[in-house]
């Protein structure tokens, strides 16, 4: 059996079709709504080096260790530990000092970024917001894997946690790109043509670098 295959039955697939998710590494088989199980599995596993290659060329995890260094809205950032029972992160500069049990380092890291996450993008969503002239009701992170930003009706607005890793104009290109969604709830060209005025220029660019280089920020953090 395939480590970690994720089969899932779609009523519109044709065929078969195996890939391999670069944000997790998991290897996903595709299948129609009434194809064999047996067959397709047997199928996937004739591909097993296939999966190997392409699970070769995935990005590297990138754990939270003391030591390593972490990007955070465009600025380079020491992970610092000491021996001591202080749990607090504290960031000085290009430092981001802890102390602790060393078992917990990854955690804590982790809330820190995503709390200066969730105050970075809160503050430019609200510059945003008031360039447009709309409301925005809330402002929350998670961690979808299939998506960087969300608009609801409701007003509310959830953004992925890891846009404090990519480069900055990447992030505000999103915000941008979600705020416009309180005017026009579709891809239409004038909701493009508000992203790119509320945002001051063409967020192509922006665009581009999430397709290309955006599967690397989900294994920031992960040790395999």
């Amino acid at each position: 059996m395939i480590d970690g295959l994720e089969i899932i039955r779609h009523p519109r697939a044709r065929r078969a079709r195996l890939s391999i998710d670069p944000a997790s590494g998991r290897a996903r088989l595709v299948l129609p709504k009434r194809a064999a199980l047996k067959q397709a599995l047997a199928w996937a596993e004739e591909k097993a080096d296939w999966i190997a290659e392409q699970r070769a060329r995935l990005p590297r995890p990138q754990p939270f260790v003391p030591d390593a260094v972490v990007m955070v809205a465009d600025e380079p950032v020491t992970i610092a530990w000491t021996p001591g029972s202080r749990r607090t992160v504290v960031r000085d500069g290009a430092i981001l000092s802890l102390s602790g049990p060393v078992e917990t380092i990854a955690r804590r890291v982790e809330a820190w970024l995503k709390r200066t996450a969730l105050d970075l993008l809160d503050q430019e969503t609200a510059e945003y917001a008031a360039k447009a002239g709309v409301s925005v009701t809330q402002v929350a992170i998670g961690d979808a894997r299939g998506r960087w930003g969300s608009c609801a009706s409701s007003g509310v607005i959830r953004y992925s946690w890891r846009l404090i890793l990519a480069p900055g104009f990447v992030r505000r290109a999103t915000v941008a790109h979600e705020v416009a969604h309180r005017v026009h709830m579709n891809h239409a060209p004038a909701f493009h043509a508000l992203v790119a005025d509320l945002y001051g220029e063409d967020p192509t660019p922006a665009r581009v670098w999430l397709r290309t280089h955006g599967a690397a920020l989900h294994w920031v953090g992960r040790s395999s």
